[in-house]
């Protein structure tokens, strides 16, 4: 993908065109990054400001899809438009030097607005939007990538910040480096605004193609359907001993969810970020599906407040573009402790659960193993269809009777003459009763299958779920959130 070859040049270098991506038309629109930024957009508002002769040679440069305002995405995307927002660098900081030019320039300052804000509200509600930093890239540019359904950023020569360092120097007599304040492990890795880590331009740019290969057009299209040559029916004799027996042994969720799903085409979203939660877009029978995932390698699988943050964006775009999910589910409840209770997890979970239940999408959870609390709750709207499968592996209720006897039968344990043998011998008694075939006898879960049978219920539920998309197109009650 390059700049588009029918770009217009305007004031202040900015560009605006279209390309095709996979048969996805996508504009493409570019003003620099400099301290001048922001009168691109009143030049977008019909003022004009000329800046020749006096204009950096070397000048980051922000390609910004549907432009400062969205106005050109809007037009052409009724409704067929995607739009990508890129950065580049060109080594260019921020100096007090380079603000007074400015201001004697123009003779005056101004108050910062955000003028057609509204339009990326509505394109983030309407079509599929990317965002890129390839280089440096600050306040609004930042702000661009991040309100993107999807984004990436290259690892050593892309950074993003609120402010660079210049002005974290002035402001803090502190110091730094650009890729210590704004770099790609900052992003993706420890604050999530960024959902994937390039490791060069060249995988930026796949990354993208990947991401807009499941994305509809718009939100009036359904989903894009690929040709595909494996089989519905195939089972993976691998499935039915993958999880261990001990029930405190990890495994790997990835693996299953490429033995399960239409094979090479899991492709991950924010890998980084919120461990314990595992998110990304994959086909079966060649449909794309939202997949999520517990890894209980990080935290237990426990939903932390990074991975509910993770979550509710990522049901929130499956939602707005009507991508049906998929949730392998091994939930042993909200993270707990101090650091977690410090963390919120409670506020970004509930959140999370809404996430899930304003989602109108088709919804379909496989129980691989535990379902516990509030969080385990969440795996799938109870209130609406709910379709669960589960494995014979399956653990579920309100607490794991491990740590619930405890809290339960607390005095009954004090009181005993040997707490431990006590606590065991109630552990046992219950532990008696677990068993999922127990549940599945009460018609508390729909129905206990063959692992190995996964792939096939799963092929067929997809197709079903396509045939009602149809009715569900349009934009949604309320907007994505970035």
């Amino acid at each position: 993908m390059s700049l588009a070859s029918d770009a217009k040049l305007f004031s202040m270098k900015y560009y605006e065109g279209r390309r095709t991506i996979d048969g996805i038309r996508v504009t493409v629109d570019g003003v620099p990054l400099d301290p001048r930024y922001d009168l691109a957009v009143f030049t977008r508002l019909g003022f004009e400001w000329s800046y020749e002769g006096d204009a950096p040679q070397q000048l980051s440069l922000a390609l910004i899809a549907d432009a400062v305002g969205g106005d050109l995405a809007l037009q052409w995307s009724k409704p067929f438009m995607a739009s990508v927002v890129l950065g580049f660098d060109n080594d260019w900081q921020l100096t007090d030097e380079d603000i007074h030019k400015t201001l004697e320039t123009m003779g005056a300052t101004y108050v910062p607005g955000l003028p057609s804000w509204q339009n990326i509200v509505k394109l983030l509600s309407m079509v599929p939007v990317v965002g890129a930093c390839m280089g440096s890239v600050a306040g609004l540019g930042s702000a661009r990538v991040v309100a993107s359904h999807f984004s990436t950023m290259v690892k050593g020569s892309a950074q993003m910040f609120v402010a660079g360092p210049p002005v974290v120097e002035r402001a803090f007599g502190l110091k730094m480096e650009r890729e210590e304040l704004g770099g790609s492990d900052i992003h993706t890795k420890t604050a999530g605004a960024v959902d994937n880590e390039a490791v060069s331009e060249e995988d930026a740019f796949k990354q993208i193609q990947t991401f807009l290969s499941f994305m509809p057009s718009s939100v009036w299209e359904v989903p894009p359907r690929k040709e595909n040559d494996d089989p519905i029916d195939r089972k993976e004799e691998k499935l039915i001993s993958i999880i261990p027996r001990d029930r405190k042994a990890p495994y790997e969720v990835r693996e299953i969810i490429d033995l399960v799903l239409d094979k090479g085409s899991f492709f991950e979203i924010g890998g980084g970020y919120g461990k314990s939660l595992v998110t990304g877009l994959a086909r079966l029978s060649g449909y794309p599906v939202g997949i999520i995932g517990n890894d209980c390698n990080y935290d237990g699988g426990a939903v932390t407040a990074k991975a509910s943050e993770k979550m509710t964006r990522f049901v929130d775009v499956c939602d707005t573009f009507n991508i049906p999910i998929v949730n392998f589910v091994d939930n042993p409840g909200f993270l707990i402790g101090l650091q977690a209770e410090e963390s919120g997890v409670i506020r970004h979970g509930v959140r999370a659960l809404y996430s899930v239940w304003q989602a109108s999408v088709p919804w379909v959870s496989i129980i691989i193993r535990r379902v516990f609390g509030v969080a385990g709750g969440g795996h799938g709207n109870s209130d609406q269809l709910n379709l669960r499968y589960a494995w014979p592996s399956g653990d579920w209720g309100s607490l794991p009777i491990e740590g619930g006897v405890m809290a339960a039968y607390k005095r009954d344990i004090e009181a005993s003459p040997d707490p431990a043998a006590r606590q065991k011998e109630i552990e046992d008694s219950l532990d008696e009763v677990r068993s999922p075939y127990r549940t599945a006898e009460m018609f508390g879960i729909e129905e206990i299958i063959d692992p190995r049978d996964t792939r096939p219920l799963l092929c067929d539920w997809v197709e079903t779920a396509y045939k009602n998309l149809p009715q569900n197109l349009g934009i949604k009650e309320r907007t994505m959130r970035p």
